[in-house]
């Protein structure tokens, strides 16, 4: 391959405009209508999931959630430009991208409850854990993806990050890696503008994320992230190219976090509401509906169908999530290796005794209050 084909488009790829009319692209063609239909329903069932997570933090049935509000067509997107026996390797703001791949809704807030585990199978899915902190899952991704060629497997790995981890220096050794020994792995930067508080601006002077792909040897591209068709075709021939051996590559998705980091974080401190309200003209779903309904491919039935399904997966993770775990405090020692150790065993030990020790202590003021109690009649 050129250099110069490596070289990202000065602008980002783009098939349906915010206006939701198809712009004609020479390299790219505009997915066929059932995809495109599959895709808005992705969406529609996405923004129902991010929309009823955030309600969960605030009734404290969920510890935290990082909402991809606005950054639907990337997670949509990941989810359909990968065949079944492909990998997602996820980052901790990826879940409507994991649910894309079979896991259910609330399967996939377990880590996000507080859980001690992923929450999931990640064999029956090929999704591995959520990953926390930022660009770790990136090496493993590499790493499981060059054992899958040497095996012989037809596998492609997709590693999605954010624009934060390219800051990260497992970024930069995971490119390495995946360009020299040509692995089948493609990274998704989805580009929404801020790692939590730092802009893009302090964290690179390159001319895109995209760009920095040649810097290892492998091809980079920018698309349109609030765009699913765009997002689709560019992601499918990135793990086409790496299916038929051609290696790694990088995709960078120019997109924006609507809503704040997680709970936890006050957006406002950072960024003006007008640059916020200035994307929610450029809305993903919006813009695919507006082109959908411009064709005729989706009418009012459809659409009804898409609501009500959105709202059975919302109704579901309410249940689950508003249902209290019977938890064992031994769970946490008991897969930590096949074997355990005696230094585990003896951390277990000593929880143990701190947790009847407690139970003791709750029973016996128990026992004193009701004594009190009698004695005052």
């Amino acid at each position: 391959m050129q250099h110069h084909d490596m070289l990202p488009r000065d602008s980002a790829v783009r098939l349906i405009d915010a206006d939701g009319v198809v712009t004609a692209d020479p390299d790219y063609p505009l997915p066929d209508g059932e995809t495109l239909l599959a895709a808005y329903r992705g969406l529609v069932e996405a923004r129902r999931i991010n929309d009823q997570a955030s309600a969960l933090v605030r009734q404290g049935r969920l510890a935290v959630y990082p909402s991809s509000h606005g950054q639907e067509a990337c997670q949509v997107g990941a989810a359909l430009a990968m065949a079944t026996e492909d990998w997602l390797f996820p980052t901790y703001r990826d879940a409507v991208a994991i649910i894309g791949r079979g896991v259910s809704p609330a399967d996939a807030m377990v880590l996000l409850k507080g859980d001690w585990h992923s929450g999931y199978d990640v064999r029956a899915h090929r999704v591995a854990p959520q990953a926390t902190p930022l660009a770790t899952q990136l090496l493993h991704a590499v790493g499981f993806a060059y054992a899958a060629a040497r095996r012989g497997d037809d596998t492609v790995v997709l590693a999605l990050c954010g624009d934060g981890a390219t800051s990260e220096g497992d970024f930069h050794e995971a490119m390495n890696f995946a360009a020299v020994f040509g692995v089948p792995v493609v990274f998704f930067v989805q580009n929404n503008e801020f790692a939590i508080s730092v802009p893009l601006a302090r964290q690179t002077a390159a001319p895109s994320l995209a760009h920095k792909a040649i810097g290892y040897g492998m091809p980079g591209q920018r698309v349109d992230g609030n765009d699913v068709a765009a997002v689709l075709a560019v992601l499918g021939e990135a793990v086409d190219r790496a299916r038929a051996g051609g290696g790694p590559s990088l995709v960078e998705a120019h997109t924006y976090r609507m809503q704040a980091h997680t709970n936890a974080d006050d957006d406002t401190r950072y960024r003006e509401r007008a640059e916020v309200q200035a994307w929610v003209e450029r809305d993903p779903l919006v813009r695919l509906r507006t082109h959908l309904r411009a064709t005729g491919a989706l009418d009012e039935a459809r659409e009804a169908e898409y609501a009500a399904s959105a709202d059975e997966i919302a109704a579901a993770l309410r249940t689950a999530l508003n249902t209290d775990a019977d938890l064992d405090p031994e769970d946490l020692f008991r897969f930590v290796t096949a074997t355990r150790s005696p230094q585990l065993d003896e951390q277990w030990q000593m929880l143990r005794g701190e947790i009847e020790r407690s139970a003791a202590f709750e029973a016996a003021s128990s026992t004193s209050a009701s004594t009190e109690s009698g004695a005052s009649r």
